[in-house]
C-alpha cells in the first residue's frame, strides 16, 4: 500500500513535515507517511486483529491526518504517529464495543503497565468498580484518563483542552491507570 511513488530517503521526518507545512504539497506528507506504513499497519493489525480492518484503518488515518497535521506541534513524528494510530484503533474498538487482549511491546510503549478500560469480559461488577474508581481519582488524573480513553484524545489534544503540560498529561494518565488498576483490584477482592 503506497500513497506516493516518489520516496526521497534523504529528508528526515522533521524536514518532510516542515516542507509539507510550508508548501501544503501532499507529496511531502505522502513520503513521510509511506515510511511508517509498516508500523501503522502492524499496530492496527495488533489491535484490530483483522487484515481488512487494519488496511482500512491505515487509509482512514492517512485521510484524517493529511489535512490536519499542520495544526499539531510534533516533536518526534514516529512517537506522535504511534500514539495517533493507537488512539484510532481504540476508537474503532470502542465503536464496536469490544477490546482485544494485546501483547504490548515495552519498547514501543511508554509504560508496560496498561489498564484495559474497555473489555468484553468486563462484568457489571468490574464496570461498576471502574466507574467508582474513576470518580475517586484526583481531578487532573480523572480528567486526563477520561479524555484519553473515553474521548479518544491524543496527548497533544489533552494539553490543548486542559492547559496541562505535556509531561503532566503523560504522568496523569500513567498514574491514573495504575491507581485505577489498584482500586479495581481492591474493589473486586472486597466482594
Amino acid at each position: 500500500m503506497i500513497f506516493f511513488n516518489k520516496n526521497k530517503k534523504d529528508d528526515t521526518d522533521e524536514e518532510l513535515l516542515a516542507k509539507y507545512r510550508d508548501t501544503s504539497d501532499a507529496e511531502y506528507f505522502g513520503q513521510l507517511y509511506n515510511r511508517y506504513i509498516p508500523l501503522i499497519y502492524g499496530v492496527c493489525l495488533k489491535y484490530l486483529q483483522n487484515e481488512d480492518r487494519a488496511q482500512d484503518a491505515v487509509m482512514e488515518i492517512f485521510e484524517y491526518l493529511q489535512p490536519r497535521i499542520g495544526g499539531y506541534e510534533i516533536k518526534v513524528f514516529r512517537t506522535w504517529l504511534y500514539s495517533v494510530v493507537k488512539n484510532h484503533c481504540f476508537h474503532v474498538l470502542k465503536e464496536n464495543k469490544r477490546e482485544l487482549a494485546v501483547d504490548f511491546d515495552s519498547n514501543l510503549m511508554e509504560s508496560d503497565a496498561v489498564l484495559t478500560l474497555f473489555s468484553e469480559e468486563t462484568g457489571d461488577e468490574r464496570e461498576n468498580a471502574l466507574n467508582r474508581c474513576i470518580e475517586l481519582l484526583p481531578e487532573p488524573q480523572r480528567i486526563a484518563v477520561h479524555k484519553f480513553f473515553f474521548e479518544d484524545m491524543s496527548y497533544a489534544e489533552i494539553v490543548d483542552s486542559t492547559g496541562y503540560q505535556l509531561k503532566s498529561v503523560k504522568s496523569y494518565i500513567q498514574n491514573g491507570k495504575r491507581n485505577l488498576k489498584n482500586c479495581i483490584e481492591n474493589s473486586m477482592q472486597e466482594r
